[in-house]
């Protein structure tokens, strides 16, 4: 059983869970700080992210305070209210899925890594983990509440023994606050753990990319409110790939990246070999 992996059967957050009180406390005391605006511009770059990155995750811990008593419950839809999927785009790629499936059956009960782009384009995903079977479901583009809807697609038809969902980075690209990408990715534990109690889900957090260096204090805020909530699950993980990736200046190490500066390169997807293999059930 991996780092940060809780034993003992799952279940969802319970209404006594007090994880977040201590979080609550640290914005109680400062009510004001996410409306706070400096009495003068401040022109240097560093200090604004600093700023705005306080700001968020202040709201973010807010908004875990509230969500961490109203946790899944037996006999909740885990899509109720959920958002639509975000591309009507991601039934083709539960097509092929499925024709792979077909080709060449997937191995029993693997390790489903799914999520955006950054599982999609992960090559070398077996050679990197030979030790375990592996099995990679991402679809580039996704968003977390996407995961959800095609739960069944992509992870529990392999009744897997661990699924490891990247997911968030699309989500705040495209404007939602750290509060639901955290509530989608709790639909998307209790949609799992409802059909397969017991499943160990690792949670990768956002990684920080050059071409996406203005979403760095709302990737910070989302990976604080989800590696938060996940402390307090049973097998439910967070794994921190955003600070092995910045460079002594807190920013994202380019050399981590291809041209777009966006995707990983090679020198990236060993890092997160590195980062994750400690939390593989093996």
């Amino acid at each position: 059983m991996g780092p940060g992996i809780r034993g003992g059967a799952a279940d969802g957050p319970v209404n006594s869970d007090t994880s977040a009180l201590p979080a609550l406390a640290v914005c109680i005391v400062a009510p004001r700080l996410v409306d706070w605006r400096p009495p003068v511009r401040i022109q240097e770059p560093r200090v604004r992210l600093a700023l705005r990155s306080t700001a968020l995750l202040c709201a973010a811990l807010l908004a875990l305070a509230a969500c961490s008593t109203t946790g899944s419950r037996p006999g909740v839809d885990p899509t109720a209210g959920l958002d639509p999927v975000s591309s009507p785009e991601w039934a083709a790629d539960m097509a092929r899925f499925a024709a792979e499936d077909a080709a060449r059956p997937p191995p029993e009960r693997p390790i489903v890594f799914t999520g955006s782009s950054s599982v999609r384009m992960w090559d070398t995903l077996e050679q990197d983990f030979p030790e375990v079977p592996v099995l990679n479901r991402g679809f580039g583009g996704s968003q977390v509440r996407d995961a959800v809807w095609y739960a069944d697609a992509v992870a529990l038809r392999y009744r897997p023994r661990q699924i490891v969902l990247y997911a968030g980075d699309n989500d705040t690209h495209a404007g939602r606050s750290p509060a639901q990408v955290l509530a989608d990715t709790q639909a998307f534990v209790a949609r799992i753990h409802a059909a397969l109690p017991g499943t160990q889900i690792a949670l990768l957090g956002i990684k920080p990319s050059p071409s996406r260096l203005e979403l760095l204090p709302v990737q910070r805020a989302t990976n604080t409110a989800l590696r938060t909530w996940a402390t307090g699950q049973r097998n439910v993980a967070y794994i921190d790939v955003f600070t092995p990736m910045l460079d002594a200046e807190g920013l994202p190490r380019e050399s981590l990246f291809i041209a777009d500066r966006l995707h990983m390169n090679a020198e990236g997807y060993a890092l997160w070999r590195e980062i994750i293999a400690p939390y593989l059930v093996r």
